[in-house]
């Protein structure tokens, strides 16, 4: 699964820190996500798509084979 994540943190100038205060998990889950090392569960994608006013589906992209 491949991630937007970090590029749309990026364009609303969002650490890392701040996103984790807004969906309530640690800093490490954040990076293991953003790396492509860890695929969130659907309630913490939802958290964090809500965050970013956007659907799950633009944030996290299923490919071929997963």
């Amino acid at each position: 699964m491949k991630t937007k994540l970090k590029v749309e943190r990026a364009a609303l100038s969002m650490t890392q820190d701040e996103l984790v205060q807004k969906v309530s998990v640690s800093r490490q889950t954040i990076i293991a996500i953003e790396a492509g090392r860890w695929v969130p569960l659907a309630v913490l994608a939802i958290k964090i798509a809500r965050v970013f006013n956007k659907a799950v589906e633009t944030l996290f992209i299923l490919e071929e084979g997963d």
